[in-house]
C-alpha cells in the first residue's frame, strides 16, 4: 500500500508544478487531471495483485467483485488545495475486511490497514489493525492535551452548499473555547494530524468514505477515538466524524450538544459596530 501511495503521490506532483486544466463536477467541486490519473494508477495496481479486491474510489466510484475486503481510495484528497497551487493535499488509502468470520468476532466490517502520503512533505502515514500508527516508520500517538482550553483543533467545510451547512456556527462556539481551529482543507491530513499529535481534535459534516476509511484507523491506532457527533459508534457511513485524543473527547461532544440546541451560544460580531 505504502508503495502505490508514493507512485500516486510522485504523479501528483509532476501535475502540480504544471499549469492544470480544472473541472467541475458540481456548483464549485474541482476535479482535476491529476485526480483521474492518480486514481486509474491506484486502481491498476490494486488489480494487479489483488484483482478479486472491491474498489471504491471518488472519481469512478465501486467496482464491486463481491469480495470481503474493500479498498476505500481518494486519490486527491484536497482538490480545491492543489488546483489552486496550495500545498496541502494527499492520496488517502483504507482497507476494510468483512468476512464472515471476521464479522461473527467483531460484529461489523473492519478498517484493517490505512495509508495516507503527503507527497509535499514527503510524510507516509500508515496503520495497521492492532499494530499502531507510524509517520515515516516511526510510531506517533495522539497528544496528552486534556482540556478545551488549552487544545487545538481542526474542521472543514464543504466545497459546495455550503449555505445549507451550519457549521459556521461550531466553528465560531469551539473557536472562542480553545487555543484555536485550523481549516487546511483535506480531512484525511486532518485526522493523521490528530494521530501525530499536532492537533488535539477534529469534526467535520458530511464526510464521505473515501474520506475518512485510512484517517480515522490511523487516529485509533494512534489513541484517540472517533465518533459521531452524538458519541455513538463512527460507522463508514457515518457522515459525522469527531475525532479527538480521546482526553477532551467527552467534553467537545458536551460543546456539541450545547450548540446543537442553542445553548449559551455567543453572538456572532457585528461588523457595523466593529467598524464603528
Amino acid at each position: 500500500m505504502s508503495e502505490i501511495a508514493r507512485e500516486a503521490g510522485a504523479l501528483l506532483m509532476q501535475y502540480f508544478h504544471q499549469h492544470l486544466k480544472i473541472e467541475y463536477k458540481g456548483d464549485a467541486d474541482l476535479v482535476t487531471a491529476a485526480d483521474r490519473a492518480a486514481e486509474a494508477l491506484i486502481r491498476e495496481r490494486i488489480r494487479a495483485q489483488w484483482p478479486t479486491h472491491d474498489v471504491l474510489g471518488e472519481e469512478q466510484g465501486l467496482s464491486d467483485q463481491g469480495s470481503d475486503y474493500r479498498w476505500y481510495v481518494d486519490p486527491l484528497d484536497g482538490t480545491t488545495n492543489f488546483a489552486h497551487g496550495y500545498p496541502v493535499f494527499c492520496v488517502s488509502m483504507g482497507l476494510e475486511y468483512r468476512g464472515l468470520e471476521h464479522r461473527q468476532s467483531e460484529g461489523r466490517a473492519s478498517r484493517i490497514a490505512a495509508v495516507i502520503y503527503d507527497p509535499t512533505r514527503d510524510e507516509l502515514f500508515t496503520a495497521e489493525q492492532g499494530h499502531g500508527a507510524r509517520l515515516n516508520g516511526e510510531t506517533i500517538q495522539v497528544s496528552k492535551t486534556a482540556t478545551l482550553k488549552e487544545s487545538l483543533l481542526a474542521t472543514g467545510f464543504p466545497s459546495h452548499k455550503r449555505h445549507k451547512n451550519p457549521n459556521i456556527f461550531f466553528y465560531h462556539q469551539i473557536t472562542l473555547r480553545t487555543h484555536g481551529v485550523r481549516r487546511a482543507g483535506s480531512a484525511a491530513l486532518d485526522l493523521c494530524n490528530v494521530a501525530a499529535g499536532r492537533y488535539d481534535g477534529f469534526w467535520e459534516f458530511n464526510l464521505n468514505p473515501w474520506d475518512t476509511a485510512a484517517g480515522v484507523l490511523m487516529v485509533e491506532e494512534a489513541g484517540g477515538k472517533v465518533t459521531r457527533f452524538d458519541g455513538s459508534p463512527f460507522e463508514i457511513d457515518s457522515r459525522e466524524t469527531v475525532a479527538s485524543n480521546g482526553l477532551l473527547h467527552e467534553a467537545l461532544l458536551a460543546e456539541f450538544k450545547e450548540i446543537f440546541a442553542g445553548r449559551g451560544m455567543e453572538p456572532l460580531p457585528d461588523p457595523r459596530e466593529y467598524k464603528r
